[in-house]
């Protein structure tokens, strides 16, 4: 089974990717093919978090293994297959790639593939480019137009987290692309 990935950012209007991927493939992989997909270095500590559709934060899957001590399970990407707790279409997912400013994209399960399988993930869509990687607090600062940190450190206050959905996860991924298992490869 493949499942094929929309990332967008609230940063670039026009940054889309599409990561195809198989669904026994780790969250690892995704990170991966993420990082690959973006040209972004892979000495940051990252975290995918499976959201609901709300965008709040629920399961939270680490790089590195965080915090052995809690009573909620933990989860790292190299051992955590996708399968394990992704299982509906639309499901929503951030993936935080700047910790230190809470940056993320964010993600939708946009269709499960039955019946194929992919050796390694394909980012088959890429436009626009991507956020820069880190942002340093004065550069968040100064982009959200702030002179202290307070409630609108990251992001503009008239931010409406609708707004994704309706510029755009909506209508997207419907229109028609090349199809990567024609090719003799798959």
């Amino acid at each position: 089974m493949v499942f094929r990935f929309l990332i967008l950012s609230d940063e670039v209007d026009d940054f889309k990717r599409e990561i195809k991927i198989d669904s026994e493939a780790t969250f690892l992989d995704l990170y991966n093919a993420i990082m690959d997909s973006v040209g972004y270095t892979k000495d940051q500590m990252c975290s995918f978090f499976i959201c609901d559709d709300d965008w709040s934060k629920n399961t939270e899957i680490t790089l590195v293994e965080m915090d052995t001590t809690s009573e909620v399970d933990n989860y790292i990407m190299e051992d955590t297959h996708l399968e394990e707790l992704l299982e509906d279409e639309h499901q929503k997912l951030l993936f935080v790639f700047d910790y230190m400013t809470e940056r993320a994209f964010f993600m939708e399960l946009r269709e499960i593939i039955p019946g194929t399988d992919l050796d390694k993930p394909v980012c088959s869509k890429s436009i626009g480019e991507a956020p820069v990687q880190i942002m340093s607090f004065d550069e968040m600062d100064t982009k959200a137009g702030n002179t202290e940190i307070g409630e609108d450190f990251y992001g503009d206050s008239e931010y409406d987290i609708d707004e994704l959905d309706k510029e755009g996860f909506d209508g997207l991924g419907d229109e028609p692309m090349d199809n990567p298992y024609d090719d003799e490869r798959f």
